[in-house]
């Protein structure tokens, strides 16, 4: 009879390493699939490890350029921002990370798959959710959540001592005192010394960005092209770089970012399971691109439809944190925001400088500006004295509601 085969999200780390070996122990095939969304790791090293360990197999996944036209660059069009701050960089990478999963469990026959993912965060949510939406039949082996690896493990101590009986090569160590998640989009860095959130998080936390201090007291002034809501062009007006192929566009954004300090975020925020956990992160290329892309709207955008449009925006962030991604109601919500986007064309000019990407100046051949009529210098075509009766319109309802609170009938 043969074993029964999982396909394990696996990252080189302890918690994924112990992960597998467990699960060979419990008389799984275990195939190892490594997804590279950007983050800083040595996947070499990590697929000699996963075999070393025992994995039958390993696949190792470049997502990268997927993960920024299929996944950033649409919820950027979305201006979807979790609470109102955060830019959803774990968010985002979950849903591509599991339908990858679940094409490589079809390939391999295999009926399991799993993570590593703790029973207490969000991140099981958005892999499970998405798992299901892709593939209803599919079995999900999620050990944080099994008694009888929970019974076996009780933290990180009885992991490493785990690992050193079974020669499991490891970096962490019990010193490490906060825990990361890094891809393209950014890098968050959560629990341990962070736990306590009136503690101000240590400056040697932030890997990904230069602190104010010492980021350039000198400006990059850049320009980028919007189409259809979508970055297709970034032009450095300070040294001449240009970049229009996706990842290429996105990964300069980032290091712009991280020069200048840009996409520092610490925050308290409410997980889907109902715990408040504090995360501090950094988003640099993003941050700079939603800045731009807001802007940009500005001169392009109907402003009812920016209303409705803000309402939904809300949502989509929504439903991207709870790991919703594949569902009917984002694929409504997204055919919405691609039609909102439709004009969403031109250039805006970005002045990056200690922190801020602040917009300067933006351009569209689809502009709603009509300069003549906002100037204060010329009529325009604009009649002032309609305003007069505009305004008595609009004052009516506030007079009712005085009279009322006043007890005052009208003579």
């Amino acid at each position: 009879m043969s074993k029964k085969k999982v396909v394990l999200a696996y990252s080189g780390g302890l918690d994924t390493s112990v992960i597998l070996k467990w699960m060979l122990e419990q008389g799984y095939e275990v195939v190892a699939y490594l997804a590279d969304v950007g983050q800083q790791e040595d996947f070499n090293a990590a697929k000699e490890k996963a075999l070393k360990v025992g994995a039958s197999k390993v696949y190792l996944e470049d997502l990268k350029t997927e993960f920024v036209t299929d996944f950033i660059f649409p919820a950027f069009s979305a201006n979807a921002v979790y609470e109102g701050r955060y830019l959803l960089g774990t968010s985002l990478a979950r849903p591509l990370i599991a339908k990858r999963q679940i094409e490589i469990a079809e390939k391999e026959g295999a009926d399991f798959v799993g993570h590593g993912a703790t029973g207490k965060g969000n991140d099981q949510v958005r892999f499970e959710l998405g798992y299901f939406a892709l593939n209803p039949g599919i079995k999900v082996l999620a050990p944080w959540k099994m008694r009888s690896f929970l019974d076996k493990f009780q933290g990180r101590s009885d992991m490493l001592a785990y690992a050193d009986l079974h020669g499991i090569p490891v970096t962490a160590t019990k010193k490490k005192s906060y825990s990361e998640d890094e891809n393209l989009l950014h890098i968050s860095h959560e629990a341990g010394i962070l736990e306590d959130p009136g503690a101000i998080c240590p400056e040697e936390v932030y890997s990904r960005t230069a602190s104010l201090e010492t980021a350039p007291d000198k400006a990059d002034i850049v320009e980028l092209t919007f189409k259809n809501g979508m970055p297709v062009k970034v032009e450095n007006k300070t040294d001449g770089t240009v970049k229009s192929e996706p990842l290429a566009l996105f990964q300069y954004l980032n290091a712009l970012g991280s020069k200048h300090g840009i996409g520092r975020l610490d925050m308290v925020e409410n997980r889907f399971v109902g715990i408040k956990s504090r995360g501090v992160y950094e988003t640099p290329g993003g941050t700079i691109l939603l800045n731009a892309h807001r802007d940009l709207e500005g001169i392009t955008m109907d402003r009812e439809v920016m209303k409705i449009r803000d309402t939904l925006s809300l949502k989509v962030a929504e439903l991207i944190y709870n790991g919703f991604w594949f569902s009917p109601e984002m694929d409504f919500l997204m055919n919405a925001i691609r039609k909102s986007q439709e004009n969403v064309e031109g250039v805006v000019t970005m002045k990056l400088l200690k922190g801020a990407a602040y917009a300067a100046a933006r351009t569209s051949g689809k502009s709603l500006y009509n300069m003549n009529l906002s100037s204060m210098d010329e009529e325009g075509g604009f009649n002032q004295q309609h305003s007069e009766g505009f305004i008595k319109i609009n004052a009516m309802r506030l007079e009712a509601d005085f009279r009322l609170k006043k007890g005052v009938k009208k003579a």
